[in-house]
């Protein structure tokens, strides 16, 4: 290993226990000072406050449409975004149990959409429901609401093969759907009365949810309690539909043209490396679903627009917190890779993290790892509630306020395993070069470390190489390695926050 190489990775070992103690900065351009006095205008008052909130959970949206979401935009300029936000897995079931549980994938159990080791049927056959974030929030004395899609094999009228309507525990107000990804002719579980929908404009799903969502923050707020409303889109999943009046918006855009795109990495791993460049007609395909995810993600900024002045003209936009993310990320050509999700490059893990409103700093970006897993706890906190103690992640409240933590991780953690190969499944993946083997990951501000279940590995300075271009894990020596190994170990058996936080600072 050239002396180089290892200067690279001592720098990055070193600066992964610097993050643990200078978690935070202001975006470039903006001063902080003016963040910092938003965040602590008045803090007995701040303090004294139990925000609602509103969180906004999209399916398979990635970074690449949000220049495309002005409304999203401004959430940014108005809040705080999170740059190193990852899901503990690029796969719609795992991440949500993780957001519902606060847990990694390895203490949820749930690792695929379907079958023995994920998916609804499982998640409810362990009794995961009983202690979730609505949950704590109910007990916090929080109106509740969901609304859109909850876990893959849930339905309207027999999810999971429970024989009749089903609300999960936690939740006043139920309104969820099945295989609805089409956003028309779908039922919906609505407190446990099933109401089919047609293929009128007016059914258009994201609509549909957005109208309930806002009836439900209006009378919440007449009622004078805290709420909390979760609005989880369909959209922008495949078969990507966009909205009728959103059907021939932004003709002629074509997928983006970075510089991975129909690239191979150098020294890709095994399950990559013979994957052949795309074709024309490809290529083209590629196109058309990245307009229609644009087309498909125009109804979901509107939704946001939409809660946010809802929340003005019920009077408590200055008492709640909006929250926007996804499920998970999507590559569409980049490393060669026809549309899909699944791996551990930043296209797929790496999602949007955006939040504004009461007592979040205005206008700044956070740098520290944050995860799905942060969510439940940072729930909790907001409500005045104990943390919830199986939760493996911790609250995010004093980053959202411009703190700086005394500890927190330096290290993310993804778990993938068994790939979505059931055709029943809607992330079946038709395209076999699109599915890695299992694998877990190690991410940092820096860099990203994926050791896979056939013993092959990848590592990426992602500092010197955004793109993740160049797979270093040759260059790597055995002590490196063995290191490397540990630490993901470790996280891969953490469980709880604060063995998970001592796992997260294993890299230093």
């Amino acid at each position: 290993m050239t002396s180089r190489r290892r200067r690279t990775l001592s720098v990055v070992l070193a600066l992964a226990a610097l993050l643990a103690t200078a978690a935070c900065g202001p975006r470039s351009g903006n001063g902080s000072g003016a963040s910092a006095a938003a965040a602590s205008a008045a803090p007995e008052e701040a303090a004294s406050v139990r925000p609602n909130i509103v969180f906004v959970l999209t399916d398979d949206l990635s970074e690449n449409l949000v220049p495309y979401m002005p409304n999203v935009l401004a959430l940014q300029r108005e809040g705080t975004t999170f740059t190193n936000y990852t899901v503990t897995d690029s796969l719609c079931c795992p991440s949500r149990a993780s957001i519902l549980k606060g847990q990694f994938p390895h203490n949820t159990g749930i690792f695929k959409n379907h079958g023995s080791d994920g998916g609804f049927r499982l998640f409810h056959s362990r009794g995961e429901e009983s202690s979730t974030f609505a949950t704590d929030l109910q007990a916090a004395g929080y109106k509740t609401a969901f609304l859109g899609k909850y876990l893959n094999e849930y339905n309207a009228r027999n999810p999971g093969g429970l024989g009749k309507p089903y609300t999960p525990p936690g939740w006043d107000l139920w309104v969820a759907g099945g295989n609805a990804y089409g956003n028309f002719n779908y039922a919906l579980n609505e407190n446990n009365v099933v109401r089919k929908y047609g293929n009128q404009p007016r059914d258009y799903l994201t609509d549909v949810i957005s109208a309930k969502a806002s009836e439900f923050i209006t009378t919440s707020a007449a009622a004078g309690s805290p709420f909390m409303v979760e609005v989880s889109t369909y959209a922008p999943h495949s078969p990507y539909t966009p909205a009728p009046r959103d059907a021939n918006s932004f003709p002629g855009l074509k997928a983006p043209r970075g510089a991975a795109f129909n690239r191979l990495p150098a020294d890709a791993p095994p399950w990559l490396r013979n994957v052949p460049p795309l074709t024309a007609d490809r290529q083209a395909t590629l196109d058309v679903e990245f307009r229609k995810r644009v087309q498909a993600v125009q109804s979901v900024d509107r939704m946001l627009g939409a809660l946010r002045a809802t929340l003005t003209t019920a009077g408590v936009a200055d008492r709640t917190v909006v929250i926007f993310s996804s499920d998970n990320g999507y590559h569409l050509g980049e490393y060669r890779l026809p549309s899909g999700k699944q791996t551990a490059f930043d296209t797929d893990i790496n999602v949007p993290l955006i939040v504004a409103g009461h007592g979040v700093a205005v206008a700044r970006t956070v740098t520290a790892p944050v995860e799905n897993v942060d969510l439940r706890p940072t729930f909790a906190d907001l409500a005045g509630a104990e943390p919830p103690a199986e939760a493996d992640g911790r609250s995010i409240k004093g980053l959202l306020a411009g703190e700086t933590p005394a500890k927190w991780r330096t290290v993310s953690l993804i778990e993938h395993r068994d790939p979505a190969t059931d055709p029943a499944d809607p992330d079946f993946q038709h395209d076999s070069v699109n599915i890695p083997p299992a694998y877990d990951a190690m991410r940092t501000v820096r860099y990203t470390y994926v050791k896979y279940v056939d013993g092959s590995r990848e590592y990426y300075d992602r500092m010197n190489d955004p793109l993740q271009m160049r797979n270093l894990a040759r260059n790597l020596s055995p002590a490196e390695i063995a290191a490397l190994d540990r630490a993901l170990l470790a996280l891969t058996r953490c469980a709880g926050a604060d063995s998970c936080l001592a796992a997260g600072q294993a890299i230093n």
